[in-house]
């Protein structure tokens, strides 16, 4: 596990792709409590460790995930993150390239439970949640591009889903099109950047993912 930003209210970690959140039907151990037994045995902590989840990422993807290490923190970067005051900016891997090289898509995605996927639609529909997202062209090679993409609303798989509607499927991403998976069972998706105002200092705090250790992703960064 690696903290990218750490201090008495919060802590950001870079999320390795494969490792789960929270806890989940797999039993396997998940990273909020990789987090915990961290912070337990560094400050020596007695008992319990309290740490809160404020949002997740999928299994495959890696980048940071914010945990909150007070109630207060937690209460408020809960807030926040529904208000839209935290923004987190993407990279994205696609083996093909969009209409245009910027630009903003907006779909209604209807979540499948049963399947764990969600279907993007380009007029509204019961049930359906709008979707909305940034991206632009920030490196290529003859098979690949690389995407920065900024996410407007927050819904189950939304990136993967709307960008695979585009027409470009996630490199790994089986489940929305993509052609083959990645060696490591990780899709291309990285979560890159986050940024928001400290729910306790109200200082700006900016966090920044390392590229996973892939020649790839090095290769079109930019």
């Amino acid at each position: 596990m690696q903290v990218i930003y750490e201090d008495n209210h919060i802590i950001i970690v870079n999320k390795e792709s494969g490792e789960i959140v929270q806890g989940d039907k797999t039993g396997d151990k998940p990273l909020s409590d990789t987090v915990k037994d961290y912070l337990k045995e560094k400050y020596q902590k007695p008992g319990e460790v309290f740490l809160g989840v404020v949002h997740r990422l999928d299994r495959p993807v890696s980048g940071l995930v914010v945990f909150a290490r007070t109630s207060k923190a937690l209460t408020r970067l809960n807030k926040m993150f529904a208000e839209g005051e935290v923004h987190k900016t993407y990279w994205a891997i696609t083996k093909n390239m969009p209409a245009e090289p910027e630009g903003r898509l907006v779909h209604w995605l209807v979540r499948n439970e049963k399947q764990n996927k969600s279907y993007a639609y380009t007029y509204e529909k019961p049930s359906a949640k709008k979707a909305i997202l940034d991206y632009r062209l920030i490196g290529r090679s003859d098979n690949y591009c690389l995407l920065e993409v900024k996410l407007l609303t927050g819904r189950h798989h939304q990136i993967r889903c709307q960008l695979a509607a585009a027409g470009c499927p996630i490199k790994g991403d089986l489940k929305y099109g993509a052609r083959r998976s990645n060696p490591d069972g990780s899709i291309s998706l990285l979560s890159r950047r986050v940024e928001f105002v400290h729910p306790v200092s109200k200082l700006p705090i900016s966090a920044e993912a390392p590229l996973p250790r892939d020649p790839l992703w090095e290769a079109l960064a930019p």
